[in-house]
């Protein structure tokens, strides 16, 4: 089950009629995990997003709903005061009693990890936060707030695709002296999968830091060339291999998919009916510029 990202639900000409026809494709296709942050859009994607699920005959209990908090302007916050804060306004702006997971986004260098747990059973034990996770953390960030923090942390939502592959590059590359084989992340991967922790996937389809979409990307004719041979030969789309990369890798990751089209939505959930061999997955690792050791 891929999470829908609703990152880009402010835009200006997205009307609730539209919102509300993606929120039924998706959920149409078997997607009904939904992510939210409240800094997206400053808040008014999880209005739109309300006030679309209204509009169809979905029930709240049938999804489920993942906010987001920690991201001010200027700096990060992860006080008690401003979960809590956060929350609350998220339940307001998303119309609902309950969250079903809250990430910690990007990390707080001035964490206190008791006042973290402290916001996290008040907020679990009134019910308005079932499950709880963190973004864009090592280890060891997480490893000091579960210390502290009575609940199992479940996810962490990590930056993962075909074009930025530096999770899973320095476990291919040990016992090397190249770039590759830097540990930027403190074996994230791993550490997922041995605590059981989900790693969910955004920006499934960029390369670098918001740079650009790499499917049909003049830059990368190798890689695309490869790509849409494997779509053929499956009969699915580009965007579907390109998601279905990242489903074969046995840590069972979650693609966040932020795409506001229905039909490219229905193409990417194309994507759980097939399963990528081993060698077509390292075709496309190796067709991505990267080395075998």
């Amino acid at each position: 089950m891929n999470p829908r990202g609703c990152a880009r639900w402010d835009m200006k000409d997205l009307s609730v009629s539209d919102a509300s026809e993606m929120i039924q494709t998706a959920v149409d296709h078997g997607i009904d995990f939904f992510d939210h942050a409240d800094i997206y859009g400053g808040g008014t994607s999880e209005e739109i997003f309300a006030n679309a699920l209204k509009e169809t005959s979905i029930k709240r209990e049938d999804i489920l709903l993942q906010t987001k908090c920690g991201i001010r302007k200027g700096f990060f916050d992860f006080s008690k005061e401003h979960i809590i804060n956060s929350v609350e306004g998220s339940l307001k702006r998303l119309q609902t009693d309950y969250v079903d997971i809250l990430l910690l986004h990007r990390p707080d260098t001035l964490v206190e990890p008791e006042e973290v747990a402290e916001a996290f059973l008040e907020l679990h034990n009134s019910g308005k936060v079932k499950s709880f996770g963190v973004s864009n953390q090592n280890p060891m960030q997480i490893e000091l707030l579960q210390k502290f923090v009575e609940q199992k942390l479940i996810v962490n939502q990590l930056q993962f695709s075909i074009m930025h592959t530096g999770i899973i590059d320095m476990g291919i590359n040990v016992n090397m002296k190249n770039p590759e084989s830097v540990d930027h992340d403190g074996g994230i991967l791993d550490y997922s999968r041995l605590n059981d922790m989900t790693i969910q996937a955004w920006s499934p389809y960029q390369y670098g830091f918001f740079e650009g979409v790499f499917l049909d990307n003049n830059k990368f004719p190798e890689l695309n060339a490869k790509i849409d041979e494997i779509a053929e030969k499956k009969g699915v789309t580009n965007t579907a291999i390109a998601t279905a990369w990242i489903l074969r890798h046995p840590a069972r990751m979650q693609v966040v998919v932020g795409t506001m089209s229905p039909t490219r939505l229905g193409q990417i959930a194309a994507a759980s009916t097939i399963t990528l061999t081993r060698e077509e997955w390292y075709e496309i690792y190796r067709a991505a510029g990267n080395i075998l050791p």
